[in-house]
């Protein structure tokens, strides 16, 4: 069976939750809960409350994602 795709999506930080994971808000208003990618990690840039992020979601769970990358608005 083949792996599927994930999905690319772009939201706001609403909030930095003490784990590391982060409350991310949707275009349409839906909220997923996200961390950062491994990549992302290593950068020194710290991901604020209010900045745009790239997030992938999978298709199984559309509530968990993986930041990606960082378009500080």
């Amino acid at each position: 069976m083949p792996k599927e795709e994930a999905i690319g999506v772009e939201g706001r930080v609403l909030e930095r939750l003490s784990n590391g994971r982060f409350r991310i808000e949707l275009k349409g208003g839906h909220l997923v809960l996200a961390y950062v990618a491994g990549k992302m990690q290593r950068q020194t840039r710290r991901i604020l409350e209010g900045d745009t992020v790239g997030l992938m979601l999978s298709p199984y769970d559309l509530t968990q994602g993986r930041i990606v990358y960082l378009a500080r608005t």
